[in-house]
């Protein structure tokens, strides 16, 4: 066989590698790290305040203001609804599942927010009374007392229905003394995603969503007129959208009503709850109860992540008359409980653009307060 000549090593070569050889025996100097944070995480608490999300960062400009920064409340907090109070905001949520029907925070700033505990400690007579079947709960005031409008599991229909409850004060306790459920299509799948609008007229009504997709059912929004008390329904229900659009499959919910320049806006959430293709499209009205048209072809709001599948939403109007929208998400790539994920709360403002709704969101840096 050949073999390779190789050539003399020079003195200046054999210099250089004993050089090498010393630098490599001796010990490295560790690379900077960040020093762990000793503050509990979002699942490590109930009363959490506004945290860091994963685009801020230590180097970020300080705002010239009082400030937030999404997620509001890291905790799991889906289908929000807020209510504005005159001392504070109080926010619901759907079921954890386990231990708590419907979870109620409490704040006085959008920012800082306390974890109430449960608003609706006892299910009412005619649900199947086992946890994880309350959703999507919608609060409203009426003089001096609070009505909740919940969904909770129909014994005799074992469909997903709305009840009413009551309570003298807005963090609960609720109680549903009915007999029967307030709104259930049994067969249309049920009832879910209650929503109470109060007209500039001063007339109340309650959207909501039939549940056809637990049955291979046509899927709808839905209107109907509350009596004054908020205790009753008159006339019937109107259907106002229904699931028609390819990116809305395979399901539209959570209906919400806004009213700008004597129109009324429909915002509602599309695509699969749990898939970072979850968002929020709207169709604008001609009356409260329509008839109403989608503007757009694709969602009005869409995940940018961080922020995956944002949806659940509901619209309030603040102690200064800002316009916010309130909306649960997923953070980065966790999305599903299955991997670990929760719906976290979030806020964004919104304004109109002539007759188009605005918003700078979903957002994730500082933003300022107005």
């Amino acid at each position: 066989m050949t073999l390779l000549k190789l050539k003399q090593p020079s003195l200046w070569r054999l210099w250089g590698i004993l050089l090498f050889l010393v630098s490599a025996c001796a010990p490295a100097t560790p690379a900077a790290s960040p020093t762990p944070s000793m503050e509990p995480t979002a699942r490590q608490t109930e009363t959490p305040a506004s945290s860091a999300t994963p685009a801020e960062t230590s180097t970020s400009t300080p705002l010239p203001g009082p400030s937030f920064t999404n997620p509001v409340y890291p905790d799991d907090f889906p289908d929000p609804y807020i209510l504005v109070t005159e001392d504070a905001y109080y926010g619901y949520a759907t079921t954890n599942g386990s231990t708590t029907n419907i979870r109620v925070i409490r704040s006085e700033d959008l920012v800082n927010w306390e974890y109430l505990g449960d608003a609706l400690p006892a299910l009412p007579e005619w649900s199947m009374l086992q946890s994880g079947f309350t959703w999507a709960p919608g609060v409203v005031e009426i003089e001096d007392q609070f009505l909740m409008y919940y969904v909770a599991r129909d014994e005799d229909f074992d469909r997903q229905c709305i009840g009413l409850a009551v309570s003298d004060n807005p963090a609960g306790p609720f109680r549903d003394p009915n007999d029967e459920a307030f709104i259930c299509q049994n067969q249309m799948g049920g009832s879910i995603d209650a929503h109470p609008f109060k007209d500039d007229d001063g007339k109340l009504y309650l959207l909501w969503k039939n549940d056809g997709n637990c049955c291979a059912m046509e899927v709808a929004l839905w209107i109907q007129e509350l009596s004054a008390d908020g205790m009753s329904l008159i006339g019937e229900p109107v259907k106002l959208i229904r699931m028609d659009q390819p990116w809305e499959r395979p399901l539209i919910e959570n209906p919400a009503m806004v009213k700008h320049n004597d129109k009324y806006y429909l915002f509602y959430s599309a695509n699969w709850w749990e898939s970072h293709q979850y968002a929020i499209g709207y169709a604008v009205c001609e009356t409260v109860t329509g008839p109403c048209e989608k503007p757009l072809e694709g969602p009005w709001f869409d995940y940018e992540a961080p922020v995956m599948g944002p949806g659940g939403q509901t619209f309030f109007t603040d102690t200064e008359g800002n316009l916010w929208m309130a909306y649960h998400a997923w953070t980065g790539a966790e999305v599903g409980y299955s991997s670990g994920g929760e719906r976290s709360l979030h806020i964004d403002l919104v304004t109109f653009n002539g007759d188009q709704p605005v918003t700078d969101g979903p957002t994730y840096t500082p933003q300022l307060l107005p």
